[in-house]
């Protein structure tokens, strides 16, 4: 139902890529998104720099890495610390940003506000839950970084609520959001696009299923034209709920 990972975030740097991986990429076939982070909010805005000066057409703020000022708190975790990231990499390019929320956090809709006010031009929700594995044997954490990030299936219920909690945000801005966690066919895509996604990504549903991104296409289109919908833009924010929602108490 999930994998828990903490592989990190390994790369040849910006300047690498910038200069050495994209001159070889076919910029006609489709386009290019590059996921910005850094250890401290001058990293981020040095990194969007950098990546400003590149044919990429967007730019992912990833959020969700520790601030290494701030005791090691993820600047994702902190609305105000959200932000301040959004805002530098704003003054940084003129490209799309998309701002990778974090859903290890209190209040997910008042960070994405800030974000909002500091200039990002859509979203990502979620990014990955924090997790543990423990080998009982061992008496130890199965994972060597103690802790890591849970994605797949297991998580999708929890992201469709978020990207429907940022999307009562985002609808009066017109910012885009693009919803993900536990994609794994095309009713799971169609749910978020429902809870207010614009867009779907998949993540550790490739991982079993490489061909799967063209399976949940043929499915949304199997579904438009099933319900006599006209674009799949009409699905986005299309949920009917059932009166006031209150917080589950017991069993």
């Amino acid at each position: 139902m999930g994998m828990l990972n903490a592989i990190g975030l390994q790369n040849p740097g910006a300047r690498g890529v910038v200069d050495g991986i994209l001159p070889g990429l076919d910029f006609t076939e489709t386009r290019f998104i590059a996921n910005v982070s850094g250890s401290t909010v001058e990293e981020y805005a040095e990194v969007t720099r950098i990546f400003d000066d590149s044919p990429i057409d967007a730019i992912e703020i990833n959020i969700s890495c520790p601030n290494v000022k701030e005791g090691g708190v993820a600047f994702g975790n902190d609305p105000e610390m959200s932000a301040r990231v959004v805002e530098v990499c704003r003054a940084a390019t003129a490209k799309p940003l998309i701002t990778k929320l974090s859903p290890n956090q209190t209040d997910i809709a008042r960070n994405a506000q800030r974000c909002i006010d500091a200039g990002t031009d859509a979203f990502a929700v979620i990014n990955t839950l924090m997790g543990m594995a423990i080998d009982i044997e061992r008496r130890e954490p199965v994972i060597g970084n103690n802790q890591g990030g849970l994605s797949g299936p297991a998580i999708k219920p929890i992201a469709l609520l978020k990207v429907h909690q940022v999307h009562q945000v985002c609808r009066s801005h017109g910012i885009p959001i693009i919803g993900q966690g536990g994609v794994a066919s095309a009713a799971d895509a169609i749910e978020f696009l429902l809870a207010g996604a614009t867009a779907v990504g998949l993540g550790t549903g490739l991982f079993y299923d490489p061909l799967l991104c063209a399976k949940v296409n043929a499915g949304i289109v199997e579904y438009l034209q099933r319900h006599e919908f006209a674009h799949v833009s009409e699905l986005t924010g299309a949920l009917a709920l059932h009166g006031q929602a209150t917080a589950p108490c017991g069993s």
